[in-house]
């Protein structure tokens, strides 16, 4: 999947950033380190007030962790850091994520094949109480181990699309 990553770096990243984002107002929604030569940290967050975010936003979260960062020296090497708000078509990361979006259109996408398939698309119904991931799909509901789940995200439809209006 596409979580939070789990290294020794990513998880100190994660330590050092996620309280800074909490006494501001947002959650960490994902962390992401890419690149060989120059590394890239996405830094992926929201607001924890359901507001939408705004490149102010961004930019207010970009200063405030580039000082920590530049203080905590934690990447050895030369570094770009991205800010980035989840968008419309928002990864699905944490298992909460698939209750929280339950009715939203989503795609999943798992690690085996599931009833003969890999790619589920259709209405998020949350979770069940044994933690399946419920997907109604026009071929039938379908319900998926968390962890077979490598790729989830939501598809943005006109009732995405219109609550995001309302948001702004």
């Amino acid at each position: 999947m596409e979580p939070v990553q789990t290294t020794p770096l990513a998880d100190r990243l994660t330590a050092l950033i996620e309280p800074s984002l909490q006494s501001m107002g947002f959650a960490l929604v994902r962390l992401r380190l890419t690149g060989s030569q120059r590394l890239n940290l996405q830094v992926m967050t929201e607001r924890t007030d359901g507001a939408a975010m705004s490149i102010d936003d961004c930019t207010t979260i970009s200063r405030a962790l580039s000082a920590l960062l530049d203080v905590e020296d934690p990447i050895p090497n030369a570094y770009d850091l991205e800010v980035t708000s989840p968008g419309l078509d928002r990864p699905l990361i944490r298992p909460m994520d698939f209750d929280r979006f339950a009715g939203a259109l989503a795609m999943v996408e798992t690690r085996r094949p599931i009833d003969g398939r890999k790619r589920f698309k259709g209405r998020l119904l949350g979770r069940d109480d044994q933690g399946l991931v419920r997907v109604a799909t026009v071929e039938g509901e379908a319900a998926i181990p968390f962890d077979d789940v490598t790729r989830a995200k939501l598809m943005p439809d006109e009732s995405t699309i219109a609550a995001a209006l309302r948001r702004h």
